[in-house]
């Protein structure tokens, strides 16, 4: 399996040549490709990537933007983000529902959705991905995932939110008073060590790595993981890793 990270800036302002498209990544199997999220950098770009099916973590713009002029291959999501997208001119053929805790072969890749915490307005998933012996879990964004034991349980690499490395980005909804937002990756490097996941990846990138100094930003991340005993990489627009 192939995993491409194909954006890596977060819903941001800030920007650099490591970190210029919305968050996005590629998986690739045995010829299949299958793009996860296409926000709104990436409008217009669908026929040069060419994967065989999308599938979207949530409803926000810098994850589903970019199909709002439609997508001709299979679009893959939860009821929750096809209640926002549904508008969207995807052909009907192409509409295809994901449902929490029940695996999905999608050209081939196996994907099963957990629910995570992020927002109300937009919730969100996270996809366990498995080709041949290998899984990975994504979660771009997120406070917490539900049922994290079984979603990290025995996978290779994890890759998660790099909104934050340690200040607090979790709020409270107005109305429902439930948590929303991004937790940080400190505490993600600790999700990691306690289920076993040796490897994290960062991805959705922040302000706290795009906007300053990204050199000083790894060497801080690099030091909770090692506290953790994590392995750890901050990913970047383009980059590519392979799991045998």
């Amino acid at each position: 399996m192939k995993l491409t990270f194909l954006g890596t800036r977060g819903y941001i302002d800030p920007e650099n040549r490591r970190h210029r498209m919305h968050t996005a990544a590629m998986v690739t199997y045995r010829g299949a490709r299958v793009m996860i999220d296409c926000g709104e950098t990436w409008l217009g770009e669908l026929d040069d990537l060419s994967p065989d099916a999308v599938v979207v973590t949530h409803a926000h713009p810098d994850h589903v933007a970019g199909l709002m002029e439609g997508c001709d291959r299979p679009v893959h999501t939860h009821d929750d983000a096809w209640r926002t997208i549904g508008a969207f001119p995807i052909p009907k053929k192409h509409r295809r529902r994901l449902h929490p805790r029940r695996p999905k072969r999608i050209e081939g890749i196996r994907f099963e959705a957990f629910q995570v915490v992020h927002s109300t307005r937009a919730p969100a998933v996270g996809y366990r991905i498995t080709a041949g012996r290998r899984s990975v879990f994504y979660a771009p964004d997120l406070v917490a995932i539900h049922d994290r034991s079984a979603a990290l349980g025995g996978v290779d690499l994890y890759v998660g939110d790099g909104a934050t490395i340690t200040r607090s980005m979790v709020q409270r909804d107005e109305e429902t008073g439930e948590p929303i937002g991004h937790t940080t990756i400190r505490a993600q490097l600790g999700w990691c060590r306690d289920e076993g996941v040796p490897r994290m990846i960062v991805t959705h990138c922040g302000s706290d790595i795009v906007g300053g100094d990204e050199r000083k930003a790894i060497r801080e991340i690099r030091a909770l993981a090692k506290e953790r005993s994590v392995e750890v990489e901050v990913a970047h627009d383009g980059m590519e890793i392979v799991l045998r």
